[in-house]
């Protein structure tokens, strides 16, 4: 890793980044990517040192609204991480994320930095024996799909169609990491292909009918969708 220079988020003394602990004040120091540059900064910074960009605040609000962790069945917290809004479960780490604001995660790669930053901090660093078995939607109670994540990251997420995904302890990084990987792009080229590859056997069997038939093939609408944004194709996981 390399060593940069960066300011004690409690006193404002330089500090390299690999110090543990600012020699100054005896601040404890840990460091976490900048949700815009992705450079290093120190957690509790409001600024990244290199790019300026303000730090994405937490809240979490133990309010009634929250529904129910689907596994654990105790009442989950509102959290605010920047300007995405979860569900989490204190017990099993588990989050809930809506429709809209799963499709904002995926396609937004400084709303990625900050969630990751949150959950790094957040989750428990033990082994979560997590049962395999369909959950309640968090909203309207009915068994959700379990659905592999862009149909080949090998991440299973339980998916609610009308109101969002629920996502075990180590899902969510590991769907960042998917993304941040390439693999949205690398899925949605598969699907492109695959797409392809049937409109062309339509069409085959359309020509081949209409030599059988003596009449001209017909026309008809292409299959092919392009998913022009990843947050689109992240949506179409609820269609």
């Amino acid at each position: 890793m390399t060593v940069q220079a960066l300011n004690c988020p409690n006193c404002g003394a330089g500090v390299a980044s690999d110090s543990s602990e600012c020699k100054f004040c005896q601040t404890r120091l840990k460091t976490v990517a900048c949700p815009k540059c992705f450079g290093s900064m120190f957690e509790g910074s409001k600024f990244c040192d290199h790019c300026g960009a303000v730090a994405a605040p937490l809240n979490v609000d133990l309010s009634d609204e929250a529904g129910d962790c689907p596994r654990c069945r105790t009442k989950m917290d509102r959290i605010g991480v920047g300007d995405t809004r979860l569900e989490g479960c204190g017990r099993c780490d588990g989050l809930w994320l809506d429709v809209d604001t799963f499709e904002t995660v995926c396609a937004d790669r400084e709303r990625q930095s900050a969630v990751l930053s949150f959950l790094d901090k957040r989750i428990i660093r033990e082994d979560h024996e997590t049962k395999v078995s369909y959950v309640p939607c968090p909203e309207c109670g009915q068994l959700m799909n379990r659905n592999n994540f862009a149909r080949s990251s090998g991440v299973i997420v339980d998916i609610c169609k009308k109101h969002g995904v629920w996502c075990d302890a180590d899902e969510l990084p590991k769907i960042v990491e998917f993304i941040q990987h390439g693999g949205m792009e690398r899925a949605r080229e598969k699907e492109r292909l695959s797409l392809e590859a049937e409109r062309r056997r339509l069409e085959d069997e359309r020509a081949s009918l209409a030599r059988m038939e003596g009449s001209a093939a017909f026309g008809g609408a292409s299959l092919i969708d392009e998913r022009a944004s990843i947050g689109a194709f992240a949506r179409s996981l609820f269609e």
